[in-house]
């Protein structure tokens, strides 16, 4: 895969996203876009070390450039499974330190690990001693209390000197006791001009900015102070968007994605994961919103989730959805 060299790889990003950015929907994501930098859902370290390694963190090779992200807070657990990350291929291994869930906190893991940043960094340092790959933090702006400019700077500033080499910034501070994690994702206002300030006294570092954005003219927006911006759930619900990334955000020259024909190729992929024993369900699920706005889009999706669940059914289902697009 080809880059444009006047554009770091992180310009455009897609979240990692539990549940919804599994390896099927990175397999879509790179049809639509070639180089949108794609991230597997979270995978806590105990689930690697102790688990089935196969199941969770194989990939298709077309999904590259792709990063592992690791949901933890032990350094020597973390170095073991970034080991294991470059062993199978991925380009980058990203720590949690974001998600607000109730599990993840009980687990000493994500969003609540801010109010550690000595740990955050121990396991950084950890990492790049165990890898040759670059080694990421995606965090808040703040949790709870530690919710200052001061002490997201300082935080920033002790995992910098651990390593760092790209910071991905949810522009929200995260409520770990009284909200949900749905509420988490909408309730704290947004605050992008903080992450900009960040951007600036930290020169040398690679700052993503990702939170609220839903559509990618807003997004290349902040390209005017950050280096990067990531989508999150308007990435996942309008899959089509990604067509245009290219063009936009990577200065391609080569027309948009063709989307009726990712669909096609997308078919061939289907009909390989039917015969290992991939449910039809499963590989529709990416499928759904990605004609979101056009014509036909709502039968579109009617069809894919009436029929898909239909006893032996396979693409044909797919092929007769996509004659009620245009």
């Amino acid at each position: 895969m080809s880059f444009n060299d006047e554009k770091p790889i992180h310009t455009f990003c897609v979240a990692p996203m539990m549940d919804w950015t599994d390896r099927h929907y990175r397999y879509l994501a790179r049809l639509l876009s070639r180089h949108a930098y794609l991230y597997t859902e979270m995978v806590t370290t105990g689930a690697i070390l102790h688990g089935d390694k196969d199941r969770f963190l194989r990939f298709n090779p077309e999904e590259t450039p792709v990063a592992l992200q690791l949901g933890g807070s032990d350094a020597a657990d973390l170095a073991q499974c970034a080991r294991l990350g470059e062993q199978w291929g991925y380009d980058e291994i990203n720590l949690n330190v974001g998600c607000p869930s109730d599990r993840v906190s009980s687990g000493r893991f994500g969003a609540c690990l801010m109010a550690e940043p000595e740990t955050v960094a121990q396991a950084v340092a950890a990492m790049k001693a165990a890898v040759d790959l670059p080694v990421t933090v995606k965090c808040r702006i703040g949790i709870d209390a530690h919710d200052s400019y001061a002490y997201l700077r300082d935080f920033v500033g002790r995992v910098v000197q651990a390593g760092m080499d790209t910071l991905i910034v949810h522009a929200r501070k995260a409520w770990l006791s009284g909200l949900s994690p749905k509420e988490n994702r909408k309730v704290p206002p947004l605050d992008y001009p903080r992450v900009h300030r960040l951007a600036t006294e930290f020169p040398d570092l690679s700052v993503i900015i990702n939170g609220g954005f839903t559509d990618l003219e807003s997004a290349m927006a902040q390209l005017e102070y950050v280096d990067g911006v990531m989508l999150g759930r308007a990435a996942y619900q309008q899959p089509g968007l990604l067509a245009r990334v290219d063009r936009l955000f990577y200065g391609s020259t080569e027309a948009d994605t063709d989307i009726r024909a990712c669909v096609l190729h997308y078919c061939d992929y289907v009909e390989s994961q039917l015969s290992h024993g991939v449910r039809l369900p499963t590989l529709i699920k990416p499928l759904l919103g990605l004609f979101a706005g056009q014509p036909g889009a709502r039968q579109w999706r009617r069809h894919l989730s009436e029929q898909g669940h239909q006893p032996g059914a396979g693409t044909e289902v797919i092929h007769h959805a996509l004659t009620h697009t245009r």
